[in-house]
């Protein structure tokens, strides 16, 4: 059976990360408009502020999932490994990394039941495991799979289709896209 990894953050859900930050600075971000790396950049020289404001307040609680997410991984998980793989440390380390870990851990149980904590894989460095198959928002993560997806987000809008095709990466904009590749060959 072939593996998949899966990626949480701007593939499964966006969390809450956005509402915080707005909350916060006090004013609306057009941050699907911005082509940046991390979304942290934002708060650059209040990093401790905003620590002490949202250090352990959950950022996926009630987090829905991306339309199509539940139900293509359920049937993909008929016919693949799938193992979700997400970082829990982000760039500067500005939250908490086992409260982040624990919040992640029990959203994916809420809302993917059929795929087991066995299958939660949380670390920085997504390419020291091999896959088959990959699925990420970032084309720095695809590496060591036979096939790569790069699921469309805000950071990698910019990503020509020279590019994609010179890594051998091809482009996902939704969960519908991921079924046609991936179930309906």
């Amino acid at each position: 059976m072939k593996t998949i990894m899966v990626d949480m953050d701007d593939v499964l859900t966006s969390g809450k990360f956005e509402e915080y930050l707005e909350e916060f600075l006090g004013e609306k971000k057009d941050i699907q408009s911005d082509t940046s790396y991390y979304r942290q950049k934002f708060i650059k020289g209040r990093e401790q502020e905003f620590i002490e404001q949202f250090q352990f307040r959950n950022l996926y609680e009630d987090a829905p999932l991306f339309d199509g997410c539940f139900e293509v991984l359920q049937k993909l998980n008929q016919s693949y490994d799938i193992y979700i793989v997400t970082s829990y440390i982000w760039k500067e380390d500005i939250f908490d990394a086992a409260e982040n870990l624990k919040n992640k851990f029990r959203y994916l149980q809420s809302q993917l039941p059929f795929i087991p904590p066995q299958k939660y894989i949380f670390m920085e460095n997504k390419n020291m495991i091999p896959f088959d198959i990959k699925i990420d928002d970032r084309m720095k993560n695809l590496e060591n799979a036979s096939q790569k997806l790069l699921f469309t987000s805000w950071s990698n809008k910019e990503v020509s289709t020279q590019e994609l095709q010179k890594n051998n990466i091809t482009r996902v904009n939704n969960w519908y896209d991921i079924e046609k590749l991936l179930l309906e060959q």
